[in-house]
């Protein structure tokens, strides 16, 4: 039901149970129909040859809709049994729900962002960026830049979901790169605030990953003018590998060169 609100917003849907009546009681179906409606619908839309007689039993028009499949050769059976087959033939809300979502996550200058984007190119798929990253840098020049509060990361945290939706429903393929996401966010969170919040946890807890991707903090640190961290790099890195420890999360941990550490990405993401 939320999926059609979303695709069709101007639409009245209503949602019923469907085990009430038999399937083959055509009447009985019209006459719920007309019932729960409070009037005789003026069309009837499937792609059934049942359609006919729940049509006629409602004093209707049938239209039926490419029952062969051949303009979209597609059904509800089949995307059920196997939804990333037809992703193409999908909406994007429904892309997202079903898309494998792989969280590249670590401390600061340790190459997440450098490894989402290579395995985008070696998938060929979407990725979302980090929002947090785009936040700090459009406070950088402000006079507060040093000064934050949990509602700013309650606001990263639930844009930075909004962001991964986004993107995961416009896969081609039903994977989606994330640069950081929400989990992340909660780690920030307690470097900057020196302690956790339950609310940037919750919003954490409402995006599922099917894998996290740690990176390693071996490499030698980078100063890009906008980071700070350098000092409690490792430590970071420690809080990552225990909070996804405490969450149980499914994870793996990539160090050494660039292509070592895509190398070691793409076998865990092909294990899936």
């Amino acid at each position: 039901g939320e999926w059609l609100r979303k695709i069709h917003p101007n639409v009245d849907v209503k949602i019923i149970v469907d085990d009430i009546l038999d399937d083959d009681d055509s009447a009985g179906w019209a006459k719920f129909t007309v019932d729960y409606l409070g009037f005789v619908p003026e069309a009837v839309f499937t792609s059934e040859d049942y359609g006919h007689a729940y049509a006629k039993f409602m004093g209707c028009e049938h239209v039926q809709v490419d029952k062969a499949r051949k303009t979209f050769p597609i059904s509800g059976t089949l995307v059920r049994g196997d939804p990333r087959k037809y992703f193409k033939f999908l909406e994007p809300c429904v892309r997202a729900y079903f898309a494998r979502r792989i969280a590249v996550v670590g401390a600061e200058s340790t190459g997440t962002t450098t490894l989402s984007k290579d395995l985008a190119k070696h998938y060929h798929t979407v990725w979302a960026p980090e929002y947090g990253r785009m936040y700090s840098e459009g406070k950088l020049y402000s006079s507060n830049a040093s000064d934050w509060d949990s509602y700013e990361f309650e606001n990263i945290a639930t844009a930075q979901n909004l962001l991964e939706d986004q993107m995961a429903g416009q896969s081609p393929d039903g994977l989606v790169i994330c640069d950081t996401n929400a989990l992340a966010t909660s780690i920030w969170h307690e470097r900057y605030m020196k302690s956790r919040d339950p609310k940037v946890e919750g919003i954490a807890k409402t995006h599922n990953h099917d894998l996290y991707i740690l990176t390693g903090d071996e490499i030698p640190w980078e100063d890009d003018g906008t980071r700070d961290g350098e000092h409690i790099r490792h430590w970071m890195h420690q809080r990552f590998i225990e909070r996804l420890e405490e969450d149980h999360k499914k994870y793996i941990i990539v160090n050494g060169p660039r292509e070592e550490r895509v190398k070691a990405a793409v076998a865990a993401i092909d294990n899936l």
